[in-house]
């Protein structure tokens, strides 16, 4: 890659919405898993690798190999990547700019040779949109793809396995997709997908953990009256429970730092503008970098539930429907990202991710860190998502000190860290 920075975040950004015209309706961006619009990502995306020198393959699940080779077939790899599908009319930067960026990471090295090889992935599946399971892609590196999960079907019918061979992939071939024994590390550039930065002006930020997460489904059950003929005093009204608690969650977790709390889905029953609500059901979601601050604020949250619900005489329930622990981030590979973006005349704020990556996957298995780039407007998941030029050169910037840092560091160990 040639020219001046400006040149280079600018050919980043082009790329990117050179990628964002493969979908799969004409007018927006949707890309999902396996789908026809995934091969032309996957034609453009070889071209770029092959042309960088690397070596290029797609794995059984559809995820987009490409390989710097080190100085041996056995030598050290490092993982860079990030995702490939979207939601529904999506943006073009979700996921694709950390796969992209990975490219143009390559592209910068030229002849620079290095002590270990790196790879870097265009994970085939991180949203969860086709079939209602996220994280396909990157959960085959870690060799979580279970037979359930092979068996799930989407709107069509169509199983995960069926998707996998209707894209002339092997399903017997999933094992072969975890990752490289000699792999020692994973980097993931992604757009924060949300205010935080921007509120701050500042264009990166260095993720030192995903936050856990609580989603529940609460029941208020009071009793169906007529509007008109039913005193105040004398209502058992399941809205007026639900709408007590939902404030109070608010108020909650904003006197906890860093604790968010959404109700975002109401269902009242029977629905109708002059009956007194009988039922209300209503969805909680909590979470957290630190997972007894979120189990002790689950607590507190359904005791307020309980409270407003006893005030008017009203019954209240509740059932769990997910339970996901945080996900903290290698320590060591963080500070190095931490002072490779000072390094590089980026300082970037320490944070946590309140969504989930294909980072939280891999963590478990291997040290991982994740470099967040500043989201204009806090969008995601929307048609305006955008990037600003200077923060993708930050961002390139600071993976190019962060290189010659873990070059550093394995050259010359310390702590155990080779």
């Amino acid at each position: 890659m040639t020219g001046t920075h400006t040149d280079r975040a600018a050919r980043i950004i082009t790329r990117c919405r050179e990628i964002a015209a493969c979908t799969e309706v004409p007018g927006e961006i949707t890309r999902l898993f396996l789908t026809p619009s995934m091969q032309a990502v996957h034609a453009l995306l070889r071209d770029w690798m092959e042309a960088a020198g690397m070596t290029v393959d797609i794995d059984a699940i559809g995820n987009l190999r490409g390989i710097r080779h080190g100085l041996t077939p056995e030598s050290p790899r490092l993982l860079i990547g990030s995702h490939l599908d979207t939601v529904p009319n999506a943006g073009a930067f979700d996921g694709i700019l950390g796969v992209v960026l990975g490219v143009a990471i390559i592209e910068e090295l030229k002849s620079q040779r290095l002590p270990f090889a790196v790879e870097v992935i265009g994970f085939s599946e991180e949203e969860g949109v086709r079939f209602s399971k996220p994280f396909l892609g990157s959960l085959a590196l870690v060799g979580k793809l279970d037979a359930d999960t092979l068996a799930r079907t989407d709107h069509s019918g169509i199983s995960v396995r069926q998707a996998i061979e209707d894209y002339a992939l092997d399903p017997s071939q999933l094992p072969a997709a975890a990752l490289a024994y000699e792999t020692f590390a994973y980097l993931e550039f992604h757009i924060e997908q949300g205010p935080v930065l921007e509120n701050e002006d500042a264009p990166l930020g260095v993720v030192e953990a995903v936050v856990g997460q609580t989603r529940m489904e609460l029941t208020f059950t009071g009793q169906a009256n007529h509007a008109g003929t039913t005193p105040m005093h004398l209502r058992h009204d399941a809205m007026a429970a639900a709408a007590e608690w939902i404030v109070a969650v608010e108020d909650y977790a904003s006197s906890h730092d860093t604790l968010v709390a959404t109700v975002g889905k109401v269902e009242a029953a029977p629905g109708a503008g002059n009956v007194i609500a009988g039922r209300v059901t209503a969805s909680l979601d909590v979470r957290h970098a630190d997972d007894r601050v979120r189990e002790a604020s689950v607590l507190a949250i359904l005791k307020h539930a309980k409270a407003a619900a006893t005030k008017r005489g009203v019954h209240v329930t509740s059932t769990k429907q997910l339970e996901q622990p945080a996900v903290p981030l290698d320590p060591h590979l963080t500070d190095l990202l931490s002072d490779a973006a000072a390094q590089a005349g980026f300082p970037a704020r320490r944070m946590t991710s309140g969504a989930g990556h294909d980072a939280m996957i891999l963590a478990p298995s291997i040290p991982s860190a994740m470099l967040f780039v500043r989201s204009p407007g806090g969008l995601s998941h929307h048609p305006d998502e955008a990037v600003l030029p200077q923060d993708v050169e930050a961002a390139l910037a600071t993976a190019m000190e962060f290189l010659a840092q873990l070059r550093d560091d394995r050259t010359n160990p310390k702590d155990g860290h080779a």
